[in-house]
């Protein structure tokens, strides 16, 4: 019925009719097709025998869990045009339920309460200021009849804050801000008295970030509820706060009082965050024993690389260590529970570009991980992908674009194959079932390409997950055994549920590419089977016999002519810089799309032709593609026109 769940978000089911012994007789009992091709990212709830799911820009589908007949959907009609202020796709990872009424986030920052039996809009609430870049794609949380939503929007730059409303009137209840406000204004607050402490410079100016835009927890004996504080608004600390001080609560785990809202303890993974090392990443209560000695913890494996366990009573570090490649740092220090970086780590203050892992898309991104009380492991979507960090010594603030700070043309591919063949190879997605007392890894599974689904375990000694190749798979909990596998003819990142009616267990996962990698990957995301997005929930049993029907004949691509090359070698180079810092995070890496939204390389006729009326003027704005003439110059829009004609002609000589 709870998102995870529970409130702990162990991702654990004590169902077991579906066990390891039996997991070969799984077949589909039905399949729903949820439209729009975009990421699904939700993990459905069910409740009473209904399910409910969301889907591509924020609908809602209320569906018979037995049958997969609909019983009513609901479109929140959002503007498509606000697309431009979604970071990863037009995605949304799920509804929650209260009493009669099921919430939900919409990608414009409103909170929606629906009526559970007809479908009908009971109330809904604008949560964010509509003249900052805030979106939400994160599932609210209902907690003692308050619900709880954060929102995203870092990387444009906004101040994050959390706030709960009532769950009958849409009133608001409290709001914590997670960094400070201007200093000469009163604090909304007290505990900013404190945190602006630091922090240097004007970051309010840009906003600061630190917005909470997805995990989110609670513990009821403790009356406290965990949210997940997200990156710096600029990412380059020298930006803003002048290069110094931790930033509190950027990637941070904060604590506050379920009732109130006022604030408890943190701990934070990432000091001084410069790099996009969120800790949004899902969160995991559990008890369990520690040197002799039984604690309440909670579990997080953010961005940045290491596995933490954290007294969630007290936020005192316990432990943390790598899970996944992570070159920024060393260790983390267990005395003082803060990381060692490595020295080369600070490219905003060496001036010089550097290597490093993880990537900004992190060693674990929203993809939720699974805790088994049984084996006593976490199982985590881990992925290891490199970049290179440069600071941006060009930047200005862009009231209406990306504040990164960063060089996005440096952490482009390169155009030498040989060059991106050798990158791709230290691309990697896997499982890892990891041991949070020993803080080791117990078993892995190897998968071929990163951004992999999210996870389910169950007392059957089962874990399930789909992945990018366009499967979803059954492993046995204790040893990581393939036993069974579904074809879904498209990628699955969302995280699976079980759930029995009228007593027989059910198999559910939302299925549909997207996401941030399948938009920026480029290359490296279409190379994976599962990226064509046919967003649908597929729903098994034991015994099934319910098949999807056949996939299109795959189009044959169209013959790409060259055109003729405008501009010379410098324009082409501007033309790549400008591409990377306003269009990649759409249009996908090097021009190649890996999603559903259209590779730039292969336009049509007309759209060359409408190039300026498009990109300068918003002609097709409501398809998600708005002008960006208020923050680019003709000159600028004429350097990305070249690239893209070398990228077409590339295209056309034979070269990805």
């Amino acid at each position: 019925m709870a998102h995870g769940r529970t409130y702990s978000e162990q991702r654990y089911s004590p169902l077991s009719k579906i066990n390891a012994e039996n997991v070969k007789n799984l077949g589909m009992a039905w399949h729903y097709d949820l439209g729009d091709t975009r990421g699904i990212e939700a993990t459905p709830i069910v409740v009473d025998g209904v399910m409910y799911v969301t889907g591509g820009w924020s609908k809602v589908f209320a569906l018979d869990a037995k049958t997969g007949e609909e019983i009513w959907t609901y479109d929140p009609k959002m503007d498509k045009a606000w697309f431009v202020n979604m970071c990863c796709d037009a995605v949304n990872r799920g509804a929650t339920a209260w009493e009669g009424k099921i919430y939900s986030g919409v990608g414009d920052g409103r909170l929606i309460a629906i009526d559970a039996a007809t479908g009908e809009l009971v109330w809904e609430v604008q949560t964010t200021p509509k003249d900052r870049p805030y979106s939400i794609t994160g599932a609210p949380r209902v907690v003692d009849g308050k619900v709880i939503i954060g929102n995203g929007g870092s990387e444009l730059g906004v101040r994050g804050f959390v706030t709960a409303y009532d769950a009958n009137t849409g009133e608001q209840v409290w709001r914590f801000y997670t960094v400070p406000g201007n200093p000469n204004e009163p604090f909304e607050n007290a505990i900013h008295e404190q945190t602006v402490k630091t922090w240097s410079g004007e970051w309010w100016t840009v906003g600061g970030g630190g917005t909470a835009w997805d995990s989110i927890a609670h513990d009821p004996e403790l009356n406290l509820v965990y949210i997940g504080v997200g990156n710096g608004a600029p990412w380059n600390r020298m930006y803003r706060s002048n290069g110094t001080g931790d930033n509190l609560f950027l990637s941070s785990i904060v604590a506050l009082n379920a009732e109130t809202g006022e604030y408890v303890w943190h701990y934070q993974t990432t000091p001084g965050e410069s790099w996009d090392y969120t800790a949004t990443q899902h969160m995991i209560l559990a008890d369990m024993e520690f040197d002799g000695r039984m604690r309440k913890v909670i579990m997080q494996a953010p961005k940045n690389g290491f596995f933490y366990v954290i007294d969630r009573e007290t936020g005192e570090f316990i432990s943390a260590e790598k899970y996944t490649m992570a070159t920024w740092a060393t260790h983390v220090d267990p005395e003082s529970g803060r990381p060692v970086e490595a020295p080369e780590a600070r490219y905003e203050e060496t001036g010089v570009p550097n290597f490093q892992f993880p990537h900004p898309l992190g060693g674990h991104n929203w993809h939720p991980m699974s805790y088994s009380p049984d084996t006593g492991l976490v199982y985590i979507p881990a992925q290891e992908i490199p970049i290179v960090y440069g600071h941006d010594s060009d930047y200005e603030y862009n009231s209406k674009g990306w504040n990164v700070g960063v060089r996005f043309e440096l952490a482009a591919s390169p155009d030498d194959p040989a060059v991106r063949a050798q990158l791709g190879a230290m691309v990697k997605g896997y499982i890892t079932a990891w041991d949070p007392v020993t803080q080791t890894e117990k078993w892995r599974v190897q998968h071929p390409n990163m951004w992999n689904g999210g996870l389910l375990s169950t007392a059957g000694n089962l874990v399930f997950q789909g992945n990018a190749e366009g499967e979803f798979v059954a492993y046995t909990a204790d040893s990581g055994e393939r036993l069974w596998s579904s074809y879904a003819q498209t990628g699955v990142v969302a995280g699976p549920v079980t759930y029995t009616v009228d007593g027989e267990q059910y198999v559910a996962v939302a299925a549909g590419w997207g996401g941030s990698f399948a938009m920026v990957g480029g290359e490296l995301a279409k190379r994976s089977k599962g990226s064509t997005a046919r967003p649908r929930v597929l729903v098994y049993k034991l015994g099934g016999t319910h098949e999807l029907p056949p996939e299109p004949t795959p189009e044959q691509m169209a013959v790409v002519t060259p055109i003729e090359q405008i501009g010379d070698e410098a324009m082409i180079t501007e033309g790549l810089k400008q591409y990377m810092a306003n269009c990649h995070m759409c249009h996908g890496d090097r021009a190649v799309s890996g999603s559903s939204v259209p590779d730039l390389r292969m336009m049509s006729e007309a759209s060359w032709e409408l190039f300026y009326p498009i990109v300068q003027g918003g002609l097709r704005h409501q398809q998600g593609m708005v002008g960006f003439g208020d923050r680019l110059n003709k000159d600028q829009i004429d350097s990305i026109y070249a690239y893209l004609v070398k990228r077409r002609n590339d295209l056309a000589a034979g070269i990805d």
